[in-house]
């Protein structure tokens, strides 16, 4: 081989980078199976937690049934629901019969905690999906406006309010709703009137979602009754989250109006209120995605407190029932699935930031 051959290099060219592997995932499916992967164990923690501490509180029987039965009929009672075998054999029932959808029955009625998931968490739902509607018709607007006007007189009295109705005791917002309103006949009580939830009973197939069984009976009176009758609660809870989208949606506009593309666009002669609305909004309302998550379960507590001022028979409302009767294998059960729901909205959650913002996936 003389001098003058040059070995050709076995890797690529100078200054050209190496082609990156794609693995047999997409990035979309990694995230989305590492955040399953990591919602599966938080699962298990809440569920252990709950199953602990209502051990802890005590005997359930005792505490729900004791000076009613006799001491014979309070040991059969513990034998039927399992509370006389060891710990560890009650927690492997319990886990096992949460994969079986089963969910206890409770002491005082004995019902089925599924039963009650299936009738009152409609109605959880139904609240939560109004009050959600509240939260955004007010903190979406509200803190564009605010980020508009920044420190001037719009932006300190819409702070001072959103301030106010996140530190605002839900139920006390309720009752000053329920005072301000009741003397002009609006309604402040249930989901419907009597008569209607009566008539919505026959709708074929029942959801046991007020308005949607509304809508199937098809009656604009029905619905008309049905939407003044959610409208005081939704907003009692609406606000508490309303207060909390409007500080967020301000903060994220400010800094978006900041970035570089935001800039570009001002030099080019785009109107204030184009930047705004077309260039800043869009991406400063990723954020507010992000916190829907956690806000759920701000919902689902607020909801206890707002069912039980209102008298809306949802989940929120057992639970209060089911404390005061000291029936801890039904709490045990509605704080289980309570658990469920905000983990699963949490996944969701990640879902649709996933889609919505690909600077995640990787």
């Amino acid at each position: 081989m003389s001098t003058a051959e040059v070995i050709a290099p076995s890797g690529p060219p100078v200054g050209t980078a190496p082609s990156r592997r794609r693995g047999p995932l997409s990035p979309l499916a990694r995230y989305l199976l590492v955040r399953l992967a990591l919602l599966i164990p938080m699962i298990w923690v809440l569920v252990t937690l709950v199953f602990v501490m209502m051990r802890v509180i005590g005997d359930p029987i005792q505490a729900a049934l004791g000076g009613r039965l006799t001491p014979a009929q309070i040991a059969e009672r513990k034998a039927e629901a399992g509370l006389d075998r060891p710990i560890l054999t009650q927690y492997w029932e319990y886990i096992g019969g949460l994969f079986r959808g089963d969910f206890g029955t409770t002491l005082t009625d004995n019902r089925k905690v599924s039963d009650i998931l299936i009738t009152n968490g409609a109605a959880t739902l139904e609240l939560a999906f109004w009050s959600l509607l509240v939260a955004f018709a007010v903190g979406i607007p509200l803190g564009r406006i605010a980020a508009r006007y920044r420190d001037r007189t719009p932006d300190v009295a819409l702070r001072l309010f959103a301030i106010l109705v996140y530190a605002a005791p839900v139920f006390f917002v309720g009752l000053l709703l329920k005072l301000a309103f009741s003397p002009f006949g609006w309604p402040a009580s249930g989901r419907a009137d009597v008569s209607n939830e009566l008539t919505l009973l026959d709708v074929n197939p029942h959801t046991n979602i007020m308005i949607v069984d509304a809508l199937l009976w098809g009656d604009p009176a029905i619905i008309g009754d049905v939407l003044q009758h959610a409208l005081l609660p939704a907003i009692a809870l609406g606000l508490l989250t309303g207060g909390v989208f409007l500080r967020l949606v301000r903060v994220n506009l400010l800094q978006t109006m900041r970035m570089d593309y935001v800039t570009a666009a001002r030099a080019r002669g785009v109107s204030e209120r184009r930047v705004l609305n077309k260039h800043a909004f869009r991406n400063a309302l990723i954020p507010v995605v992000t916190v829907m998550g956690m806000q759920v379960a701000l919902l689902l507590g607020g909801a206890i407190l707002t069912e039980t001022t209102f008298e809306w028979k949802g989940l929120g409302y057992s639970l209060s029932e089911y404390l005061i009767k000291r029936d801890f294998l039904a709490v045990q059960g509605i704080v289980t699935v309570i658990a469920l729901i905000v983990g699963a909205m949490s996944f969701l959650i990640d879902v649709i930031i996933a889609f919505v913002d690909p600077r995640v996936r990787f």
